[in-house]
Order: structure tokens, then sequence, then C-alpha cells
């Protein structure tokens, strides 16, 4: 595995970590009751920290394939809970009072689905670039 892989496989096992230390920190530190879309985007970032970690230090470039459908999931649910909290009338298909803003920062520009966003997306692209990286993206995707 090259420098570049094991740098960019160990950069996302860092922002998994800090997505998953920060989720924590909210409910347990502040005492924030994550609703239901929360539980899903924690149920796909959590696994990250061991899966992108084991994947630095074994030597596992390939683990891009494990990681995206989690990553793009994620993005996919924080993108969607984002939405709801900004779209005026917008209510919540899964349960839970996923609408309300329990904790924003910046002067309401973060929001906790918007930073799980940020981390999801920071995940995906760190996981195309290892793909990219090892060259086996071209021949998943047919870019040979």
């Amino acid at each position: 595995m090259s420098d570049a892989t094991r740098a960019a496989l160990a950069a996302g096992t860092l922002v998994a970590l800090a997505a998953t230390s920060g989720s924590l920190y909210f409910s347990l530190g502040l005492g924030l009751t994550p609703c239901d879309l929360c539980w899903y985007q924690r149920i796909l970032m959590y696994p990250l920290v061991v899966v992108l970690g084991v994947a630095a230090v074994e030597d596992r470039p390939g683990v891009w394939k494990t990681v995206l459908p989690l990553s793009l999931g994620g993005l996919a649910l924080s993108g969607y809970h984002s939405y709801l909290q900004v779209a005026p009338g917008a209510t919540c298909t899964v349960g839970g009072p996923c609408t309300s803003i329990q904790y924003s920062m910046l002067g309401g520009l973060l929001t906790i689905p918007r930073l799980a966003f940020i981390g999801f997306a920071l995940v995906t692209v760190l996981a195309v670039a290892v793909a990219r990286i090892g060259g086996e993206a071209d021949d998943a995707w047919g870019m040979t």
C-alpha cells in the first residue's frame, strides 16, 4: 500500500472517530436525545471507525468497497435530515422529532445533521481517493 493510501485511510478513520465522538458528546455530555434519523446515521458512522482503522493498519486498500455503501447511505440520510430541518412544513416520515433543531453552531449554520453530512462527505471523498490511488476504481467503474 502506498503512503498516500495509508494517509487517506488514517484520515478517514480520524473523521469517523471525530463524528462518533461528537455524537456521543451531544447525547451523553449535553443530554440531547437523538431522533430516529440520528440513530440511523450513527448506525452507519460508528462502524467506519473500526473498518477504516483496521484497513489502515492491515494494509487493505480494497476497504473502499465496504466503506462507500455505509458513507453514501449516511450521506443520503443526513442530507434528507438536513432538508427536513429547513423545509417549511416538513414532517419526518421516519418518526421522532427529526425536524427540530436541538443544537446549532455558527448562528444556526451548522446543526447536528449538517455536521454528520460533512463527516459522511469527507469519508466518501477519502474512500474514493483510496480506490483511485490503488487503481481499483478504474477497474470497478469500467474506466480503464
